[in-house]
């Protein structure tokens, strides 16, 4: 009986361990058999999250290779002006499919993406350019100036290779310029398509005696402002100046010099005569108000002249020093009137005339063309002009039987000009402004503020 019980206790010890092996067993089989299911799922996610992630990272590098191209340049501001471009540089063919909903996913990329403003977009135009440029572009000459011709009549190969050593601010041309209708188009044409910056072409074109291209070809004239002031009908001067704006913007000018703002307070002045509205100021200021829109309106930028008022005077700059003895009081009431009216009208450019006016400046004698007093405290702060300023030609006698070429442009950039109008000689003005820059005599911060109004206007004025 003993045997006997040792043999059942020995049977059932072994069936025990028999369980407990095959229940580790059967574990083991059920733990592997997850584990390779595990695995094998674990292993299809990794593939769809590498697949997503390689998605992930193409778009990223589309991305940035769309922000890469967003270039702060002119040409890809210019290109993007002109429409969307593919390689070959021609417009690429709308979608035929969703035509709708493409353009709309446009327009909200266009304000997500945070595109410049026009002011922003002209000071990085401003920023991008090199000092020798920004200066150029401070001066107005006639193309016998950028040339060296004796009488330019067209713009060939020489006036290409002068624009592109000095890129001027704009060229001014005068009845020895003009020929003919085809050759004035052909040659304002070939002048700006040469110019890797907007180009002004301006002209006197006041109407009466001052009409350079009228009479050169024969056009119908105005006539002198002096009538159209005696007649008292402000639409009258309007429409004087729509109609020179229709021929000057058909031929290719896009500024004229025009219309006189002066007041003739004094009847023995010659030089101002008839080509001013009058002597009564507030009319005067309501005709040239109505010339400024005439023109401007038309699309050829105005400019008024010649501040602070030369109607007072009885010399001509032309010839020498003039000076008004008007007090301050008396030009507020007169001749500031019609520039006031003039700034009103929106008029894109003031000229600055070579005037003493030693009431204005405590006795400074020095012409106002060069008076900081003058441009800065009277145009500038006294009427809040904001636009440019350019001066009278600087090859008057008023300017170079006391000053140097270089001397006349930096003190008139010192005292507020934005643009020096026909120095007596152009390169030694040119490389005496950018030595001035250079020697911090002006700020090249000073140069940039004058380029931006002068870009606001000729890119406003569709240059």
């Amino acid at each position: 009986m003993n045997r006997r019980e040792l043999r059942r206790k020995r049977r059932r010890r072994n069936q025990t361990i028999a369980y407990i092996v095959a229940g580790l067993i059967l574990a083991a089989i059920v733990f592997g058999c997850v584990f390779i299911v595990r695995n094998i799922s674990g292993a299809a996610q990794g593939d769809s999250t590498r697949e997503e992630g390689s998605n992930v990272r193409t778009e990223g590098g589309i991305m940035a290779d769309e922000e890469n191209a967003d270039s702060d340049s002119p040409l890809q501001e210019q290109t993007e002006a002109s429409g969307q471009t593919g390689i070959s540089g021609q417009p690429e063919e709308p979608s035929e499919t969703e035509p709708e909903a493409q353009t709309e996913g446009t327009a909200g990329q266009a304000e997500s993406s945070g595109e410049k403003t026009p002011e922003e977009q002209i000071s990085s135009y401003v920023e991008a350019m090199s000092l020798e440029d920004k200066v150029a572009g401070l001066f107005i000459i006639t193309p016998e100036q950028l040339t060296g011709v004796e009488t330019a009549v067209q713009a060939g190969e020489s006036t290409k290779e002068a624009l592109e050593h000095y890129p001027v601010g704009g060229l001014v041309y005068f009845a020895r310029n003009i020929q003919s209708d085809n050759q004035l188009r052909e040659m304002l044409a070939n002048t700006a398509s040469y110019s890797r910056y907007p180009l002004f072409l301006g002209v006197d074109e006041e109407g009466g005696q001052v009409a350079r291209v009228a009479k050169a070809l024969g056009l119908e004239n105005v006539g002198p402002m002096a009538e159209i002031g005696a007649s008292g009908n402000v639409d009258a001067a309007y429409e004087a100046g729509a109609a020179i704006a229709s021929y000057l913007k058909e031929y290719g000018f896009n500024l004229d010099f025009a219309p006189v703002a002066d007041v003739l307070t004094n009847p023995d002045n010659t030089v101002i005569g008839d080509r001013s509205f009058g002597s009564d100021p507030v009319l005067v200021s309501q005709m040239v108000a109505a010339a400024v829109q005439g023109l401007q309106e038309n699309g050829v930028s105005a400019c008024i002249k010649h501040f602070p008022g030369h109607g007072n005077t009885a010399g001509d700059s032309h010839d020498g020093q003039v000076e008004t003895d008007r007090t301050p009081e008396e030009m507020q009431a007169a001749e500031f009137l019609p520039f006031t009216a003039g700034i009103e009208a929106g008029v894109d450019m003031v000229m600055v005339g070579h005037i003493s006016a030693p009431g204005l400046t405590d006795g400074d004698k020095v012409p106002a063309s060069m008076n900081e007093k003058i441009i800065t405290g009277v145009l500038r702060e006294q009427l809040g002009y904001n636009g440019v300023v350019i001066t009278d030609a600087m090859n008057m006698s008023a300017i170079t039987q006391y000053y140097a070429a270089d001397e006349a442009a930096v003190k008139a950039l010192k005292a507020g000009a934005d643009m020096i109008l026909m120095p007596e000689d152009f390169t030694t003005a040119y490389n005496g402004v950018i030595a001035a820059v250079q020697d911090g005599t002006i700020a090249e911060e000073r140069v940039n503020d004058s380029l931006k109004r002068i870009f606001r206007v000729k890119y406003g004025a569709g240059t």
